[in-house]
């Protein structure tokens, strides 16, 4: 591992950066995890965010916080002409902003999530703009910019995939959250040979106490669109992933199980909720089926923890299940989560959402169902590894913060 941030001893200044405080689940999950580890590692620590959702960053960790994008305070005050004007202008005010905040700070980090990758949506314009201009005021300014188990695929739009590559090269540091992210920044041209792989900064919160069998399923929904690549079909996709889980709902609800929803992103709700008025609309028995609503990774795990298997579709739905060690059913948008269910021995139980099909699926779930003891064996052993990298790379953070200060242990098993 690279030297990252010069020993600065108690009182060290920490900046924050990534897409945190907006609504989703996974990125504030990872956030938590090293916010956590940093108040741990030193009570006097400075933390800074520059952040998309500041209001709400702000008040849940009592630190100064600034909006990542000039534009988004903005959006809503003009439509047509004057709103693509703002957008414009925010533009060529953000790399100032950014400067001006970079500059406050010894070390930046930017808490796992996937910014190096393009495997939903994205505008080389929005976050990958974002990032590259951290790299070159932290390399103007002398701050460090750490990206801490990261996630990376191989992009193929050119502009994106130019702004994410010098972003990374940028960095002073880069762990990656698995062998996929890292070979994919290898095959762009970044030189990864330094890198190390560690588990998602997820696996380091600590887990609720997990109930027993309990016959109730947990089902992760998500509003489905494919890739970058897919935006001619965008519609065509989401009709049929919608159609497929809704039928699967059915068919649990059949065999007698209590259904759970989960949304672990905003823009998911709307989804959630039409999948369940549909299922309520169409049966004339009283569906055991909820929709728990979670505004944070910790009490989705918390939901997670008082059913028997789950079967979801965002990342981080994902890995919170495997994380209790519940037997997990991945319908998948990304190469992504067949590495981590293969990490942790469910390879064989995973869809792809593009053409997640309805036998499939149930043979898959039953399945899991059938095996359920030994899985949940295997997944403690895997979850005991994770914690174990886990420690290593926060040692390697203190020594790159405050190199007198004990190490500072992830909590998983807490």
């Amino acid at each position: 591992m690279r030297p990252v941030a010069k020993a600065r001893g108690t009182g060290s200044r920490v900046g924050l950066f990534g897409i945190l405080g907006s609504g989703n689940l996974g990125n504030d999950g990872s956030l938590e995890a090293v916010v956590s580890y940093l108040r741990d590692l030193d009570a006097d620590i400075q933390l800074g965010f520059f952040c998309m959702g500041p209001n709400e960053v702000e008040a849940r960790y009592g630190a100064p916080a600034e909006s990542l994008q000039w534009y988004e305070p903005h959006a809503g005050t003009a439509t047509g002409l004057a709103a693509a004007g703002l957008k414009v202008l925010g533009k060529l005010l953000d790399p100032f902003r950014t400067l001006a905040w970079v500059r406050h700070y010894d070390l930046v980090i930017v808490p796992g999530m996937g910014v190096l990758e393009a495997t939903l949506p994205l505008r080389p314009w929005a976050f990958p703009y974002s990032l590259f201009w951290l790299g070159v005021t932290a390399r103007l300014t002398g701050t460090q910019v750490a990206l801490v188990s990261v996630g990376s695929n191989v992009v193929r739009a050119r502009a994106t995939r130019w702004f994410i590559t010098h972003a990374a090269q940028l960095a002073h540091y880069r762990s990656f959250r698995d062998d996929l992210s890292r070979n994919s920044m290898r095959e762009m041209g970044v030189d990864v040979h330094a890198d190390r792989v560690y588990p998602d900064l997820a696996f380091a919160l600590p887990n609720p106490p997990v109930a027993g069998p309990t016959g109730v399923v947990g089902v992760g929904v998500m509003a489905y669109h494919g890739s970058n690549d897919d935006r001619a079909e965008a519609d065509r996709l989401y009709r049929h992933y919608v159609a497929t889980l809704t039928r699967f709902v059915h068919w649990l609800l059949d065999g007698g199980r209590k259904v759970r929803l989960y949304a672990t992103d905003q823009e998911d709700q709307p989804t959630l909720q039409a999948l369940l008025d549909d299922v309520r609309a169409q049966r004339t028995d009283d569906p055991e089926i909820e929709a728990e609503p979670a505004a944070t990774l910790p009490e989705l795990m918390r939901r997670m923890a008082t059913v028997d298997t789950v079967v979801g579709s965002r990342y981080h739905n994902v890995l919170c299940a495997l994380k209790l060690s519940k037997p997990t059913l991945s319908i998948g948008y990304a190469a992504k989560h067949d590495v981590l269910m293969g990490d942790m021995g469910l390879g064989d139980f995973c869809e792809p959402a593009r053409s997640v099909e309805l036998d499939r699926l149930i043979a898959k779930f039953e399945t899991l169902e059938r095996d359920r003891d030994a899985l949940v064996t295997a997944l403690n052993g895997h979850n005991a590894e994770k914690t174990r990298l886990l420690d290593e790379q926060f040692a390697s953070l203190t020594r790159m913060i405050a190199p007198s200060k004990p190490t500072v242990t992830a909590s998983a098993g807490d």
